[in-house]
């Protein structure tokens, strides 16, 4: 069965931008507010289990005791530093940028290449998204996505799998005709609850998680080892590239769970 299209997950996945950016910038967002808020490398990892930016504010807000008492006040600002934040993300990415993970661009080449189309599927912003793109891709960057669903376009984050259903509809395509690619237990879920098969590529949030379900798992698409189950031969290259993707897919009905 071919490969018709690799469905994206954006931060942790395509590229590093959880630590050094959007904590960085929900940081610079607080101070901007006279906030007296920090969250730490640490703290962030742990607001990771929580799906989405402004959501992510309104838990913490609740174990706050500084935080407005009110929930329509707590939205509000949830709201407003949401924004803000944003603002402050693209400023960040344009300023230091954030690079690909390695092997990330080396793989969308060659689906480029292969006529396999490509899909953004994430639970973050518009906005951040063209942030990290624009400065790797350039302004063409959409051309390289005629699909894109990001976490304005649905009403349940992941772990729900609303951004992959919405996707396969875009695409018009069965589950079976698509590969996931992502880096969070919680991402993994939501593929996998769309039926679609997914390949994780460990982050730096989520090195140490279990994952269920995955066709594949490994440290990242620059390197052929420490992957589960082990990458197939191939003496011309050192990344992963589309054959691997196939072959893991091929052969999922013999593999289900890696931890």
């Amino acid at each position: 069965m071919k490969l018709q299209a690799v469905l994206w997950d954006v931060d942790g996945t395509i590229a590093e931008t959880e630590r050094d950016g959007h904590r960085i910038a929900f940081n610079l967002a607080f101070e901007a507010h006279g906030l007296p808020w920090q969250w730490s490398v640490e703290r962030y990892g742990e607001l990771l289990l929580v799906t989405g930016g402004r959501e992510r504010l309104l838990h913490d807000m609740a174990t706050r005791s500084d935080a407005p008492s009110m929930t329509g006040e707590r939205d509000a600002l949830a709201s407003s530093l949401h924004v803000r934040k944003n603002e402050l993300y693209a400023q960040i990415i344009q300023a230091q940028g954030i690079p690909f993970r390695p092997g990330v661009q080396n793989l969308m080449e060659e689906c480029l290449a292969r006529n396999v189309r490509m899909a953004i599927t994430t639970t973050t912003s518009r906005s951040n998204v063209g942030a990290l793109m624009r400065t790797h891709l350039g302004e063409s960057w959409k051309s390289w996505f005629p699909v894109m669903v990001c976490g304005e376009d649905v009403a349940q984050k992941k772990p729900n799998p609303e951004v992959y259903v919405r996707a396969l509809q875009l695409l018009k395509l069965n589950p079976l005709d698509t590969l996931a690619l992502e880096d969070s237990p919680g991402g993994v879920a939501a593929a996998c609850a769309a039926q679609i098969p997914v390949v994780v590529t460990r982050s730096v949030y989520f090195d140490n998680s279990t994952f269920e379900s995955a066709i594949a798992i490994g440290p990242g698409l620059h390197q052929r080892t420490g992957w589960r189950p082990l990458a197939p031969e191939a003496p011309c290259t050192n990344h992963i590239g589309l054959d691997d993707l196939l072959t893991w897919r091929d052969r999922m009905e013999h593999t289900s769970q890696f931890e």
